[in-house]
């Protein structure tokens, strides 16, 4: 049963982080395509940065609170994992429906490895504070870094992609948390 409800939960998640997606495509189109993987990284470390500096002080003077940016996390971490499937060299410019369709392809994987990891873990990440999922999303930030400053070369690590997929996730728990529980 809280199987059911956690995939009924991301499902939420999903259509709080697309919409944001869809009306920023429409706004900006794909602009973000000319954004290298290190790049969209950075942004990742830019948003959890700012969520952990509001954890820690206890209040914005950006009149933005954390939500936003573990939207953001959510939807840097798929353009960053687009971004490895088609290349820098694909053109910057991607037709609305194709954007949307990779977005929901990694959505899905995301969810998808998430349940797997789950039904091992048995629903640990109910019971962690939002702000380990901070810290957990920074560790794998620095993870990543060091991945792509070694050109993608690790001895026995998960590469640059399975990192998104976990700071995803960490970002989807911190929004069930404090959106669709709240």
């Amino acid at each position: 049963m809280a199987m059911e409800l956690t995939k009924a939960q991301f499902a939420e998640v999903k259509k709080l982080c697309f919409d944001i997606f869809e009306k920023k495509y429409d706004d900006y189109g794909t602009a973000w395509r000319i954004m290298r993987p290190e790049s969209i990284t950075d942004q990742i470390f830019i948003k959890a940065q700012r969520i952990q500096s509001i954890e820690k002080n206890g209040f914005t003077k950006v009149d933005e609170g954390i939500v936003p940016e573990f939207i953001a996390i959510v939807n840097y971490g798929i353009m960053g994992l687009i971004q490895l499937e088609i290349g820098e060299h694909a053109p910057i410019e991607m037709a609305k429906q194709e954007t949307m369709t990779l977005y929901a392809k990694y959505y899905d994987a995301a969810t998808a490895l998430m349940l797997n990891k789950n039904h091992d873990y048995g629903e640990a990440w109910r019971s962690m504070r939002t702000s380990s999922y901070t810290d957990l999303i920074l560790m794998k930030i620095h993870r990543t870094k060091q991945i792509e400053d070694n050109q993608g070369v690790t001895k026995i690590s998960e590469g640059v992609d399975a990192n998104y997929y976990d700071m995803i996730n960490y970002a989807i728990f911190a929004l069930i948390k404090l959106v669709i529980e709240k």
